[in-house]
C-alpha cells in the first residue's frame, strides 16, 4: 500500500522542516499530485477531500493540519501546536470556523493525529474530545547542522540572539524591554532574525537603545548553526509554542538558553536553560544578567544542553512515524 504523502508543506518553516526531515527518512511515504492549491488554502478542504475520495487504495498522510472532509478512515494528520486558536493575535473568524468544523471532526474521525509534544498532546485531547490512544506525541528533531564546532558568525561584537518573526506570541517587545532594563554591558547588542516591524524598531529607540539592537533580514539553514555558535546566549521568552526548536538548535550548539516556563518550553529545554515567566519583564532581565555575568551558571547550561538536545533527533522521529505508518497500513491491509 503507498502512503501518499503532502509535500505541500516543504518549505523554509517549523512545518516545513519537519517535512523535509520526514521526507529524506521515512521510505514509505510517496509524493502525490496535490500541487495546485496551497496546504493553507480556504478551498483546500473541498481540493483534499476529492483527491482522498478518488484514490480509495492509499493511505494519506499529512505533515500538517490540512483535513478533508471525508476518507479519514485512510487520513494520518499532524498538529503541531493549537496556536490558531489560543492565540487570538493568530486567529481570525475563519479559522475558528475550520478547526471547530474541520478540524475537530477530523481529530475523532482520522486513523490518528500526530503531534511534537506532550504539552501539545494533552491541549488536542482536551480540545477536540477525543481518546489519548488516537494522539501520538513523535517530537520533534535538531539537524546535525547544529554542533558547537564550525564556522563563528564574528560581527565584531559579543550578543544575544533572539529567533523571532515579529508576531505577537513571540513576545519580542517584552524581550526588548527587558534587555534595556538588564543590568549588563552596554556594548552586548541584540540579534533578531527577521526585519524590522512589530513596532520593534520605534521601541528600541523610545529606550534609547537603537544601536544596541539588529535585525539581521531573512537567515538561511546554512548561516543559523555560526549564529548560535557565537552567541552569549539564545533569549526566547515567547508567549506559546508547541515544541520550540530554537531552544534545542541553541543547546546542540552549545549556546546557553533563557527561555519561558510555559507550554512546551519546560518539557524540550528540561533543567538545561533558565526558565523565566515571560509576562514579567524584570524575571526576563534577570535571566538575561544571569546568563551574561555568571560564567559559572553558562558552563553548566552549555554542558546540560549538549545533553538535552540529543534527546531530539530526526531519526528518532522518523522511526516513530514510521511505527505508526506500518500499523494502519497493516490495519487496511487486512480490512475487508
Amino acid at each position: 500500500m503507498i502512503v501518499k504523502f503532502d509535500q505541500r508543506w516543504l518549505g523554509a518553516h517549523g512545518i516545513g522542516r519537519f517535512s523535509q526531515e520526514l521526507a529524506n527518512r521515512v521510505k514509505e511515504l510517496s509524493t502525490n499530485s496535490l500541487k495546485r492549491l496551497s496546504p493553507t488554502s480556504p478551498f483546500d478542504v473541498f481540493y483534499l477531500t476529492w483527491k482522498i475520495v478518488a484514490d480509495r487504495r492509499s493511505l494519506w498522510f499529512s505533515p500538517g493540519y490540512n483535513a478533508p472532509l471525508f476518507g479519514l478512515n485512510r487520513y494520518i494528520f499532524t498538529i503541531h501546536d493549537l496556536n490558531h486558536i489560543d492565540l487570538a493575535a493568530n486567529s481570525n473568524l475563519l479559522k475558528r470556523l475550520y478547526y471547530q468544523w474541520v478540524m475537530r471532526r477530523a481529530c475523532r474521525k482520522a486513523v490518528k493525529v500526530l503531534t511534537v509534544s506532550e504539552y501539545s498532546r494533552q491541549r488536542i485531547i482536551q480540545w477536540a474530545k477525543m481518546p489519548a490512544s488516537q494522539v501520538i506525541n513523535v517530537g520533534n528533531g535538531v539537524s546535525t547542522n547544529f554542533t558547537p564546532d564550525g564556522e563563528r558568525h564574528t560581527p565584531g561584537y559579543r550578543y544575544l540572539f533572539c529567533v523571532g518573526n515579529r508576531k505577537a506570541h513571540k513576545n519580542e517587545q517584552r524581550l526588548l524591554r527587558a534587555f534595556a532594563a538588564a543590568d549588563i554591558a552596554l556594548d552586548i547588542r541584540l540579534l533578531f532574525t527577521g526585519p524590522e516591524g512589530g513596532g520593534l524598531a520605534d521601541l528600541a529607540r523610545e529606550l534609547g537603545v537603537e544601536g544596541r539592537v539588529v535585525f539581521l533580514g531573512k537567515v538561511t539553514e546554512v548561516q543559523l548553526p555560526s549564529i548560535y555558535r557565537s552567541a552569549i546566549a539564545l533569549v526566547f521568552p515567547t508567549l506559546y509554542e508547541g515544541f520550540g526548536l530554537p531552544v534545542v538548535e541553541a543547546m546542540a550548539s552549545g549556546t546557553p538558553v533563557v527561555t519561558s516556563n510555559v507550554t512546551s518550553l519546560p518539557e524540550v529545554a528540561g533543567d538545561a536553560a533558565i526558565l523565566v515567566d515571560p509576562l514579567d519583564e524584570v524575571a526576563i532581565a534577570d535571566g538575561i544578567k544571569r546568563v551574561v555575568t555568571d560564567q559559572g551558571l553558562r558552563q553548566v547550561l552549555i554542558e546540560r544542553g549538549i545533553q538535552q538536545a540529543k534527546r531530539f533527533s530526526w531519526d528518532a522521529v522518523a522511526q516513530r512515524v514510521t511505527q505508526v505508518l506500518d500499523e494502519e497500513i497493516t490495519t487496511l491491509r487486512r480490512a475487508p
